[in-house]
C-alpha cells in the first residue's frame, strides 16, 4: 500500500466543535464526501456545508434517543477493512462496504461533566461515550489506510498534510495520529472507572482498606522549558489529563518559568493556603525564608521579608490577598531583586509599578482552594503515593482538641495561637524543621538539617535577638534534651511539638528546668 492514502470520505462527529468548520470547509473543497451525525451534522448544514447523514449511509435510523447510531458494519467495515487484502476488499464490495479514509471525532465530556459538583449519576452515564471511542479504535488499528484525528488542536496538522501532499496523509502522521487515539481512550475509560467506584463508595459499598493496588495517570507536556535545575539538565513541564491543558496560574509579565520557579511557586501556594486570614511569605529554594499572619496586608508582607531579608534576595514573593499598588511599591522597597511575585490578582497600578522590572514574573494562582487526592514522587526504581498531608486550617478545631500542655508551666490562650501559627509555619519546612516566631511573623527558620539541634542553632542565629521569649516549632519529636538546652540559651518562651520520643520526660523535665511551656500535638510533619 501507498505511504500516502487521499482522502476520499471523512466521518466528523465531535462534541467539541473548536475549528470544526474550517476543516470541513477545506475537505469539501477537495470533494471529501462528509459523513455526520446529530449536533454535528446540523452544524455543518447551517455552516452551508453539504453532509450525508449516517443514517442515510447505512440505512439503519439512529436509535434508542441517539445511544446508537455509527456502531454499524458499513462503519466499521469501512474503517477496518485492509486495501491491500483481495479477501477483504471483495468482501466489502459484495455488502455494499464503502471505505472511509478519515475520522474526526472526539468524545463525550464526560471528564468536564462528571467534575460539576451534584452532577447526577444518570447524567454522568449519559455522558459516557461508546460509538466515539469505537469508531476512533477502529479508525487507529487500520491507521494504514485511515487517517484518524481525536484532538482538535491536529486539524492544522492534517490540513498541512493535504496540502502537501495531493489531498493525501502520510503514514508517518497517521501513525502519530493513531498512538494519541489510544492513549485518549485509554484514558477515558480510566477517568469513567474512577468516578465509577467513587460513586460506589458513595452509595455505602464496603470502601476500599488503604491505597489503590493500581494507580494510572496520564501526563501531558503544557510546555519545555529552557532547563533544568541545572543548565545541562533538559526539562517540561506537565499536567495529568490531556487535550487543552494550562498552567494552575496565569503569568502576566516577565521572562518564561524556569523548573526552579515552577517549584518554588508550588512551595508558595502550600504555603499560602495554610492561613485563612491575610498572609505574605518568601521562598527560597523551597523552603519559606519568612511567613507572617496578619492585617494590613502591606505591613504582613514587609514582616516575610524582614525575618531574613539576606536570604529572601532573589527569592519568591506571595501573598494571598489581591495586590494593589502599596503593596507592590512594599515589596520593591523592602527587596531590591525577587524573580517572582504570586498573587490572587494585581490591579492596574500594581501591574505598571512590576512591570518597570522587565525579568520579574508576576503571576496570579489562586491562593485558598486545596486540591484534593495524593502526593506522588517519582524515584528513579518506581513511585511514591501518599495522602496529601492538607492544610491545618480545613481541621483547626479538631486540631485544638487534641493539643496537649505536659509542663508544669502552661501558655495562655494567645500564646497557644501563636504557637498553632508557628506550627502551620514549621508544617511547610524541610525536615529538621524548627520555627521560630514573634506574634505572627517568622523571625528565624532552621531547615533541613541532619540533626535538630542544628536546626534550632540555626533559627536561633538567624533570629538574634528576636529570639527571646519566641515561640519554637519543631516538626516532629526531640530526641534528646540536647535542643531545649539551645532553646534556653535563646530565652525561648514555649515551644509546640508532636511528641512521642523515647525520651519526652527527659524533654519534659529540661523545659520544667528552665520554664518553658511545652505543648504536644500527637502528630508529626515531616517534609522531605
Amino acid at each position: 500500500m501507498s505511504n500516502k492514502v487521499v482522502i476520499k470520505r471523512a466521518l466528523m462527529s465531535v462534541s467539541d466543535k473548536t475549528g470544526l468548520i474550517p476543516l470541513a470547509k477545506e475537505l469539501r473543497k477537495r470533494k471529501v464526501e462528509i459523513l455526520s451525525t446529530g449536533g454535528t451534522l446540523k452544524a455543518l448544514k447551517e455552516a452551508g456545508i453539504n453532509a450525508v447523514a449516517v443514517e442515510d449511509f447505512t440505512g439503519f435510523p439512529e436509535m434508542l434517543e441517539g445511544r446508537v447510531k455509527t456502531l454499524h458494519p458499513k462503519i466499521h467495515g469501512g474503517l477496518l477493512y485492509r486495501r491491500d487484502k483481495k479477501a477483504h476488499t471483495e468482501e466489502a464490495k459484495k455488502h455494499g462496504i464503502l471505505p472511509i479514509d478519515l475520522v474526526v471525532v472526539n468524545l463525550y465530556p464526560f471528564e468536564s461533566v462528571t467534575a460539576r459538583e451534584g452532577v447526577k449519576l444518570e447524567e454522568a452515564i449519559e455522558n459516557i461515550d461508546i460509538g466515539g471511542p469505537s469508531m476512533l479504535r477502529s479508525a487507529a488499528k487500520n491507521f494504514a489506510a485511515v487517517t484518524v484525528v481525536c484532538d482538535p488542536m491536529d486539524y492544522a496538522m492534517v490540513l498541512e498534510q493535504l496540502e502537501k501532499n495531493g489531498g493525501a496523509v502520510e503514514e508517518p502522521a497517521r501513525r502519530l495520529l493513531a498512538e494519541k487515539v489510544f492513549e485518549r481512550t485509554s484514558n477515558y475509560d480510566r477517568v469513567i472507572a474512577k468516578y465509577l467506584s467513587g460513586q460506589r463508595a458513595n452509595e455505602g459499598a464496603a470502601p476500599e482498606t488503604g491505597l489503590p493496588e493500581k494507580f494510572e495517570v496520564l501526563y501531558s507536556k503544557i510546555q519545555d522549558l529552557r532547563y533544568g535545575e541545572n543548565p545541562h539538565q533538559r526539562a517540561a513541564y506537565y499536567r495529568p489529563g490531556q487535550g487543552k491543558l494550562q498552567l494552575p496560574y496565569t503569568q502576566l509579565h516577565g521572562k518564561e518559568l524556569s523548573y526552579n520557579n515552577i517549584l518554588d511557586i508550588e512551595a508558595a501556594l502550600d504555603t499560602l493556603r495554610e492561613f485563612d486570614h491575610p498572609a505574605a511569605c518568601v521562598m527560597k529554594h523551597n523552603n519559606p525564608s519568612g511567613i507572617a499572619e496578619g492585617d494590613p496586608i502591606v505591613k504582613t508582607l514587609e514582616e516575610a521579608i524582614e525575618c531574613d531579608a539576606m536570604s529572601a534576595f532573589g527569592g519568591i514573593i506571595g501573598v494571598n490577598q489581591p495586590c494593589d499598588k502599596k503593596i507592590a511599591e512594599a515589596a520593591l522597597d523592602a527587596l531590591k531583586f525577587f524573580e517572582v511575585f504570586i498573587a490572587p490578582s494585581f490591579d492596574q497600578g500594581a501591574l505598571t509599578l512590576l512591570q518597570e522590572r522587565k525579568n520579574l514574573r508576576i503571576i496570579v494562582a489562586d491562593t485558598h482552594h486545596v486540591e484534593s487526592g495524593y502526593d506522588l514522587r517519582f524515584l528513579k526504581s518506581g513511585m511514591l503515593l501518599q495522602d496529601r498531608n492538607n492544610p491545618i486550617r480545613l481541621r483547626l478545631a479538631e486540631f485544638k482538641k487534641h493539643l496537649k500542655v505536659v509542663t508544669q508551666t502552661a501558655p495562655s490562650p494567645s500564646e497557644i495561637e501563636d504557637l498553632i501559627f508557628a506550627w502551620k509555619c514549621a508544617k511547610i519546612v524541610k525536615s529538621n524543621a524548627i520555627v521560630l516566631t514573634q506574634g505572627r511573623k517568622t523571625v528565624g527558620i532552621g531547615a533541613g538539617q541532619m540533626s535538630r539541634v542544628d536546626s534550632v542553632y540555626i533559627a536561633c542565629q538567624k533570629a538574634g535577638y528576636r529570639a527571646e521569649h519566641a515561640m519554637l516549632a519543631s516538626d516532629a519529636f526531640f530526641p534528646m534534651p540536647d535542643s531545649i538546652e539551645k532553646a534556653a540559651e535563646h530565652k525561648i518562651r514555649a515551644i509546640i511539638q508532636p511528641g512521642g520520643s523515647v525520651r519526652d520526660d527527659d524533654v519534659i523535665a529540661a523545659c520544667d528546668r528552665f520554664g518553658i511551656a511545652m505543648v504536644f500535638t500527637g502528630e508529626r510533619h515531616f517534609k522531605h
